[in-house]
Protein backbone atom coordinates (compact mmCIF):
# COMPACT_ATOMS: atom_id res chain seq x y z
CA UNK A 1 0.00 0.00 0.00
CA UNK A 2 1.81 2.77 -1.51
CA UNK A 3 -0.08 5.55 1.08
CA UNK A 4 1.45 3.62 4.02
CA UNK A 5 5.02 3.36 2.80
CA UNK A 6 5.13 6.90 1.84
CA UNK A 7 3.39 8.48 5.33
CA UNK A 8 5.84 6.21 7.43
CA UNK A 9 8.99 6.64 5.09
CA UNK A 10 8.38 10.64 5.60
CA UNK A 11 7.87 10.19 9.24
CA UNK A 12 10.59 7.84 9.88
CA UNK A 13 12.86 10.38 7.71
CA UNK A 14 12.24 13.24 9.85
CA UNK A 15 13.23 11.54 13.07
CA UNK A 16 16.25 9.88 11.75
CA UNK A 17 17.28 13.48 11.21
CA UNK A 18 16.20 14.56 14.41
CA UNK A 19 17.99 12.08 15.79
CA UNK A 20 21.30 13.35 14.00
CA UNK A 21 20.27 17.41 13.97
CA UNK A 22 19.80 17.92 17.79
CA UNK A 23 23.28 16.95 18.49
CA UNK A 24 24.81 19.16 15.54
CA UNK A 25 22.52 22.09 16.79
CA UNK A 26 23.36 21.60 20.44
CA UNK A 27 27.15 20.85 19.39
CA UNK A 28 27.31 23.43 16.54
CA UNK A 29 25.42 26.30 19.35
CA UNK A 30 27.10 25.58 22.88
CA UNK A 31 30.22 23.20 21.54
CA UNK A 32 28.65 20.85 24.94
CA UNK A 33 28.95 16.92 24.08
CA UNK A 34 27.07 16.89 27.49
CA UNK A 35 24.24 18.86 26.67
CA UNK A 36 24.27 17.23 23.15
CA UNK A 37 23.54 14.20 24.89
CA UNK A 38 21.38 15.05 27.52
CA UNK A 39 19.23 16.58 24.28
CA UNK A 40 18.85 13.42 22.61
CA UNK A 41 18.02 11.70 25.51
CA UNK A 42 15.60 14.04 26.31
CA UNK A 43 13.96 13.33 22.82
CA UNK A 44 13.78 9.44 23.60
CA UNK A 45 13.41 9.28 27.40
CA UNK A 46 9.39 9.89 27.40
CA UNK A 47 8.99 6.96 25.38
CA UNK A 48 9.02 4.51 27.91
CA UNK A 49 6.16 5.74 29.71
CA UNK A 50 4.33 7.28 26.61
CA UNK A 51 4.92 3.89 24.32
CA UNK A 52 2.61 1.07 26.73
CA UNK A 53 0.14 3.70 27.09
CA UNK A 54 -0.12 5.08 23.36
CA UNK A 55 -0.20 1.16 22.52
CA UNK A 56 -3.19 0.13 24.79
CA UNK A 57 -5.01 3.26 23.14
CA UNK A 58 -4.19 1.96 19.60
CA UNK A 59 -5.86 -1.33 19.79
CA UNK A 60 -8.59 0.43 21.29
CA UNK A 61 -9.47 3.58 18.84
CA UNK A 62 -10.73 4.22 15.37
CA UNK A 63 -8.34 7.43 15.57
CA UNK A 64 -4.95 5.74 14.72
CA UNK A 65 -4.82 8.18 11.71
CA UNK A 66 -5.21 11.49 14.07
CA UNK A 67 -2.63 9.97 16.59
CA UNK A 68 0.13 9.72 13.53
CA UNK A 69 -0.79 13.03 12.52
CA UNK A 70 -0.54 14.77 15.45
CA UNK A 71 2.73 13.01 16.21
CA UNK A 72 4.56 14.82 12.96
CA UNK A 73 2.44 18.06 14.17
CA UNK A 74 4.19 18.01 17.26
CA UNK A 75 7.63 17.08 16.18
CA UNK A 76 7.20 20.16 13.65
CA UNK A 77 6.20 22.96 16.24
CA UNK A 78 9.36 22.17 18.74
CA UNK A 79 11.79 21.95 15.65
CA UNK A 80 11.19 25.60 15.39
CA UNK A 81 10.91 25.99 18.75
CA UNK A 82 14.37 24.98 19.26
CA UNK A 83 16.02 27.09 16.26
CA UNK A 84 14.76 29.57 18.37
CA UNK A 85 15.95 28.86 22.13
CA UNK A 86 19.23 26.48 21.45
CA UNK A 87 22.43 28.77 22.41
CA UNK A 88 19.49 31.89 23.11
CA UNK A 89 18.21 30.80 26.48
CA UNK A 90 18.83 28.56 29.62
CA UNK A 91 20.31 25.50 28.71
CA UNK A 92 17.73 23.25 30.24
CA UNK A 93 14.67 24.61 27.82
CA UNK A 94 16.80 22.35 24.87
CA UNK A 95 16.18 19.31 26.29
CA UNK A 96 12.27 20.02 27.98
CA UNK A 97 11.71 21.14 24.08
CA UNK A 98 13.11 17.81 22.60
CA UNK A 99 10.86 15.76 25.61
CA UNK A 100 7.71 17.48 24.06
CA UNK A 101 8.13 16.04 20.82
CA UNK A 102 9.57 13.02 22.13
CA UNK A 103 6.52 11.96 23.93
CA UNK A 104 4.67 10.84 20.69
CA UNK A 105 8.03 9.37 19.45
CA UNK A 106 6.30 5.22 19.58
CA UNK A 107 4.14 6.25 16.94
CA UNK A 108 6.81 6.81 14.39
CA UNK A 109 7.97 3.33 14.71
CA UNK A 110 5.54 1.21 16.83
CA UNK A 111 2.26 3.08 15.30
CA UNK A 112 2.35 2.46 11.73
CA UNK A 113 4.15 -1.05 12.49
CA UNK A 114 0.94 -2.24 14.33
CA UNK A 115 -1.20 -1.11 11.57
CA UNK A 116 0.41 -3.95 9.38
CA UNK A 117 -1.47 -7.13 10.31
CA UNK A 118 -4.50 -5.04 9.50
CA UNK A 119 -3.68 -4.24 6.24
CA UNK A 120 -2.10 -7.32 4.90
CA UNK A 121 -3.00 -10.76 4.72
CA UNK A 122 -1.47 -13.22 7.06
CA UNK A 123 0.40 -14.76 3.15
CA UNK A 124 1.94 -11.15 2.64
CA UNK A 125 2.68 -10.01 6.24
CA UNK A 126 6.46 -11.35 5.35
CA UNK A 127 6.83 -9.14 2.32
CA UNK A 128 5.16 -6.95 4.03
CA UNK A 129 7.70 -6.90 7.08
CA UNK A 130 10.58 -6.68 4.44
CA UNK A 131 9.47 -3.44 2.73
CA UNK A 132 8.88 -2.15 6.18
CA UNK A 133 12.03 -2.67 7.06
CA UNK A 134 13.30 -1.14 4.01
CA UNK A 135 11.11 2.01 4.98
CA UNK A 136 12.78 2.15 8.15
CA UNK A 137 16.55 1.65 6.39
CA UNK A 138 15.23 4.36 3.45
CA UNK A 139 14.79 6.99 6.21
CA UNK A 140 17.97 5.26 8.26
CA UNK A 141 19.88 6.31 4.88
CA UNK A 142 18.43 9.64 3.95
CA UNK A 143 17.98 11.14 7.09
CA UNK A 144 21.60 11.56 8.29
CA UNK A 145 23.59 12.32 4.70
CA UNK A 146 20.76 14.80 4.39
CA UNK A 147 21.06 16.68 7.85
CA UNK A 148 24.67 16.23 6.90
CA UNK A 149 25.25 17.55 3.40
CA UNK A 150 22.54 20.60 4.34
CA UNK A 151 24.39 21.18 7.63
CA UNK A 152 27.54 21.00 6.07
CA UNK A 153 26.50 22.76 2.61
CA UNK A 154 24.44 25.58 4.29
CA UNK A 155 23.51 25.31 7.81
CA UNK A 156 21.82 22.91 10.80
CA UNK A 157 19.63 25.52 10.92
CA UNK A 158 19.03 25.02 7.47
CA UNK A 159 18.46 20.56 8.25
CA UNK A 160 16.00 21.71 10.90
CA UNK A 161 13.78 23.31 8.37
CA UNK A 162 13.81 19.91 6.36
CA UNK A 163 12.65 18.29 9.18
CA UNK A 164 9.83 20.47 9.44
CA UNK A 165 8.74 20.36 5.75
CA UNK A 166 9.43 16.18 5.94
CA UNK A 167 6.59 15.94 8.69
CA UNK A 168 4.15 18.51 6.78
CA UNK A 169 4.52 16.28 3.93
CA UNK A 170 4.26 13.05 6.29
CA UNK A 171 1.12 14.61 7.45
CA UNK A 172 -0.64 14.80 4.01
CA UNK A 173 0.28 11.38 3.61
CA UNK A 174 -1.40 9.65 6.51
CA UNK A 175 -4.75 11.63 5.61
CA UNK A 176 -5.06 9.11 2.55
CA UNK A 177 -4.52 5.72 4.98
CA UNK A 178 -7.64 3.79 5.59
CA UNK A 179 -9.60 4.39 8.76
CA UNK A 180 -9.23 1.21 10.91
CA UNK A 181 -11.50 -0.58 13.33
CA UNK A 182 -10.26 -1.02 16.96
CA UNK A 183 -7.96 -4.23 17.27
CA UNK A 184 -9.28 -5.45 20.45
CA UNK A 185 -9.34 -4.78 24.01
CA UNK A 186 -13.27 -3.95 23.69
CA UNK A 187 -14.60 -3.73 27.33
CA UNK A 188 -11.45 -4.04 29.16
CA UNK A 189 -10.22 -1.37 31.61
CA UNK A 190 -7.58 0.98 30.06
CA UNK A 191 -4.87 0.40 32.64
CA UNK A 192 -5.40 -3.15 32.58
CA UNK A 193 -4.98 -3.61 29.18
CA UNK A 194 -1.61 -1.40 29.31
CA UNK A 195 -0.86 -3.87 31.88
CA UNK A 196 -1.80 -6.35 29.25
CA UNK A 197 0.93 -5.70 26.71
CA UNK A 198 3.61 -5.68 29.31
CA UNK A 199 2.83 -8.86 30.89
CA UNK A 200 2.98 -10.67 26.69
CA UNK A 201 6.55 -9.10 26.18
CA UNK A 202 7.73 -10.25 29.58
CA UNK A 203 6.06 -13.92 30.32
CA UNK A 204 6.72 -14.83 26.29
CA UNK A 205 10.28 -16.25 25.86
CA UNK A 206 10.32 -15.93 22.25
CA UNK A 207 9.27 -12.58 22.27
CA UNK A 208 11.15 -11.78 25.39
CA UNK A 209 14.47 -12.26 23.91
CA UNK A 210 13.88 -10.65 20.38
CA UNK A 211 12.66 -7.54 22.12
CA UNK A 212 15.81 -8.12 24.70
CA UNK A 213 18.37 -7.82 22.12
CA UNK A 214 16.99 -5.17 20.01
CA UNK A 215 16.33 -2.95 22.93
CA UNK A 216 20.54 -3.27 24.17
CA UNK A 217 20.82 -3.08 20.41
CA UNK A 218 19.46 0.50 20.17
CA UNK A 219 20.94 1.41 23.88
CA UNK A 220 24.68 0.99 22.26
CA UNK A 221 23.59 2.41 18.85
CA UNK A 222 22.72 5.40 21.11
CA UNK A 223 26.10 5.50 21.83
CA UNK A 224 27.62 5.60 18.49
CA UNK A 225 25.17 9.01 18.38
CA UNK A 226 27.48 10.47 20.19
CA UNK A 227 30.27 9.15 19.58
CA UNK A 228 30.41 8.94 15.70
CA UNK A 229 30.95 12.91 15.01
CA UNK A 230 33.61 13.37 17.54
CA UNK A 231 35.48 10.20 15.91
CA UNK A 232 35.01 11.91 12.92
CA UNK A 233 37.20 14.91 14.65
CA UNK A 234 40.16 12.48 15.26
CA UNK A 235 40.28 11.51 11.44
CA UNK A 236 40.28 15.25 10.19
CA UNK A 237 37.03 14.91 9.41
CA UNK A 238 33.79 17.62 10.16
CA UNK A 239 31.49 16.21 12.84
CA UNK A 240 28.37 16.08 10.43
CA UNK A 241 30.37 13.56 8.21
CA UNK A 242 29.62 10.83 10.56
CA UNK A 243 26.15 11.23 8.48
CA UNK A 244 27.34 9.43 5.96
CA UNK A 245 28.75 6.23 7.91
CA UNK A 246 24.98 6.05 8.89
CA UNK A 247 24.38 6.32 5.15
CA UNK A 248 26.68 2.99 4.34
CA UNK A 249 25.41 1.34 7.36
CA UNK A 250 21.65 1.64 5.83
CA UNK A 251 22.37 0.74 2.74
CA UNK A 252 24.19 -2.64 3.77
CA UNK A 253 21.24 -3.18 6.09
CA UNK A 254 18.35 -2.93 2.85
CA UNK A 255 20.26 -4.45 0.53
CA UNK A 256 20.28 -7.80 2.95
CA UNK A 257 16.63 -6.98 4.05
CA UNK A 258 15.56 -6.78 -0.11
CA UNK A 259 18.11 -9.86 -0.75
CA UNK A 260 16.86 -12.26 2.49
CA UNK A 261 13.67 -10.91 2.94
CA UNK A 262 12.02 -14.23 2.28
CA UNK A 263 14.66 -17.09 3.34
CA UNK A 264 14.51 -15.33 6.87
CA UNK A 265 10.76 -17.06 7.56
CA UNK A 266 12.88 -20.42 7.18
CA UNK A 267 14.18 -19.97 10.80
CA UNK A 268 12.88 -18.74 14.07
CA UNK A 269 12.96 -15.07 13.98
CA UNK A 270 14.36 -14.70 17.42
CA UNK A 271 17.29 -16.38 16.48
CA UNK A 272 17.88 -14.06 13.26
CA UNK A 273 17.95 -11.18 15.65
CA UNK A 274 20.40 -12.58 18.02
CA UNK A 275 22.84 -13.96 14.90
CA UNK A 276 22.66 -10.66 13.00
CA UNK A 277 23.10 -8.36 16.33
CA UNK A 278 26.23 -10.20 16.79
CA UNK A 279 27.55 -10.05 13.62
CA UNK A 280 27.01 -6.76 14.10
CA UNK A 281 29.32 -6.36 16.96
CA UNK A 282 31.99 -7.94 15.67
CA UNK A 283 31.90 -5.43 12.58
CA UNK A 284 31.37 -2.60 14.83
CA UNK A 285 35.61 -3.62 16.89
CA UNK A 286 36.96 -3.22 13.29
CA UNK A 287 35.79 0.46 13.27
CA UNK A 288 38.80 1.80 15.51
CA UNK A 289 41.58 0.59 13.21
CA UNK A 290 40.20 2.12 9.84
CA UNK A 291 43.31 4.70 9.10
CA UNK A 292 40.87 7.31 6.90
CA UNK A 293 36.98 8.11 6.72
CA UNK A 294 36.91 5.91 3.16
CA UNK A 295 37.80 2.73 4.82
CA UNK A 296 36.00 3.27 7.59
CA UNK A 297 32.91 3.57 5.42
CA UNK A 298 33.51 0.20 3.61
CA UNK A 299 33.29 -1.02 6.89
CA UNK A 300 30.28 0.64 7.76
CA UNK A 301 28.93 -0.89 4.65
CA UNK A 302 29.54 -4.78 5.85
CA UNK A 303 28.61 -4.04 9.26
CA UNK A 304 25.21 -2.80 7.61
CA UNK A 305 24.63 -5.98 5.48
CA UNK A 306 25.21 -7.97 8.37
CA UNK A 307 22.86 -6.21 10.94
CA UNK A 308 20.34 -6.01 8.15
CA UNK A 309 17.97 -9.24 8.83
CA UNK A 310 17.15 -7.60 12.52
CA UNK A 311 14.51 -5.62 11.85
CA UNK A 312 12.79 -7.47 9.61
CA UNK A 313 13.19 -10.47 12.13
CA UNK A 314 12.20 -8.35 14.94
CA UNK A 315 8.72 -7.53 13.08
CA UNK A 316 8.13 -11.13 12.70
CA UNK A 317 9.04 -12.16 16.08
CA UNK A 318 6.49 -10.08 17.26
CA UNK A 319 3.58 -10.91 14.41
CA UNK A 320 4.42 -14.36 14.80
CA UNK A 321 4.40 -14.38 18.90
CA UNK A 322 1.95 -11.92 19.44
CA UNK A 323 -2.42 -12.30 18.59
CA UNK A 324 -3.88 -9.76 16.42
CA UNK A 325 -5.99 -8.00 19.74
CA UNK A 326 -2.03 -6.86 21.35
CA UNK A 327 -0.45 -5.85 17.74
CA UNK A 328 -0.47 -2.24 19.10
CA UNK A 329 0.46 -2.47 23.06
CA UNK A 330 3.38 -5.01 21.40
CA UNK A 331 4.78 -2.68 18.47
CA UNK A 332 4.33 0.67 20.90
CA UNK A 333 5.99 -0.97 24.05
CA UNK A 334 8.86 -2.69 22.11
CA UNK A 335 9.29 0.70 20.45
CA UNK A 336 9.63 3.04 23.16
CA UNK A 337 11.77 0.39 25.32
CA UNK A 338 14.20 0.70 22.02
CA UNK A 339 13.76 4.50 21.67
CA UNK A 340 14.49 4.97 25.44
CA UNK A 341 17.67 2.37 25.60
CA UNK A 342 18.73 4.66 22.70
CA UNK A 343 18.14 7.55 24.95
CA UNK A 344 20.24 6.15 27.62
CA UNK A 345 22.97 5.35 25.46
CA UNK A 346 23.06 9.11 24.44
CA UNK A 347 22.84 10.45 27.57
CA UNK A 348 26.00 8.17 28.70
CA UNK A 349 27.89 8.86 25.60
CA UNK A 350 27.99 12.33 26.73
CA UNK A 351 29.35 11.29 29.67
CA UNK A 352 32.08 8.85 28.42
CA UNK A 353 33.24 10.09 25.15
CA UNK A 354 35.43 12.94 26.75
CA UNK A 355 36.92 10.37 29.37
CA UNK A 356 37.54 7.40 27.16
CA UNK A 357 37.47 8.69 23.73
CA UNK A 358 35.48 8.47 20.42
CA UNK A 359 37.58 5.19 19.29
CA UNK A 360 37.19 3.09 23.02
CA UNK A 361 33.83 3.89 23.21
CA UNK A 362 33.39 2.30 19.40
CA UNK A 363 34.70 -0.95 21.31
CA UNK A 364 32.82 -0.98 24.40
CA UNK A 365 29.82 -0.33 21.75
CA UNK A 366 30.80 -3.48 19.55
CA UNK A 367 31.47 -5.89 22.70
CA UNK A 368 28.36 -4.88 24.55
CA UNK A 369 26.51 -5.84 21.34
CA UNK A 370 27.72 -9.46 21.57
CA UNK A 371 26.50 -9.44 25.07
CA UNK A 372 23.48 -8.09 24.31
CA UNK A 373 22.85 -11.35 21.60
CA UNK A 374 23.97 -13.51 24.77
CA UNK A 375 21.36 -12.13 27.17
CA UNK A 376 19.00 -12.57 24.59
CA UNK A 377 19.51 -15.88 23.96
CA UNK A 378 19.85 -16.98 27.78
CA UNK A 379 16.38 -15.04 27.87
CA UNK A 380 14.27 -17.39 25.22
CA UNK A 381 15.87 -20.83 27.09
CA UNK A 382 13.10 -23.65 27.46
CA UNK A 383 10.79 -21.40 25.53
CA UNK A 384 7.60 -22.87 23.30
CA UNK A 385 6.09 -21.59 20.49
CA UNK A 386 2.45 -19.70 21.54
CA UNK A 387 -0.50 -21.89 20.77
CA UNK A 388 -1.60 -18.86 18.76
CA UNK A 389 1.59 -18.86 16.87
Amino acid sequence: MFSYYLAATLARLADEMVAFTLVLLVLDRTDSPALAGLTGAAYALPAIVTGPLLGAWLDRTPHRRSALAANQATLAAVMIALLLVVGNSPQWSAPALAAVAGATLPMVSGGFTSMLPSLFRPDRLARANSFESVSFSAAAIAGPATAATITAAVSVDAAVVVIVVAAGLSIVAISRLPALPPSGAGGEPFLVSVVGGLRHLAHTPRLRASTITTTLLMGFTGMLLIALPLHMVELGRPESAAGYLWTAVELGSVTTALLLGRLQSRWPPEYVVMLSVSAYGLALITWPLAPTLAVLLVLALLAGLLEGPTLPAMFAARQRYSPESLQGRVSTTAASLRVGASALGQATAGLLVPSLGARTTLLVVGGGLLVAAGIGRLSALNAKVPAHA
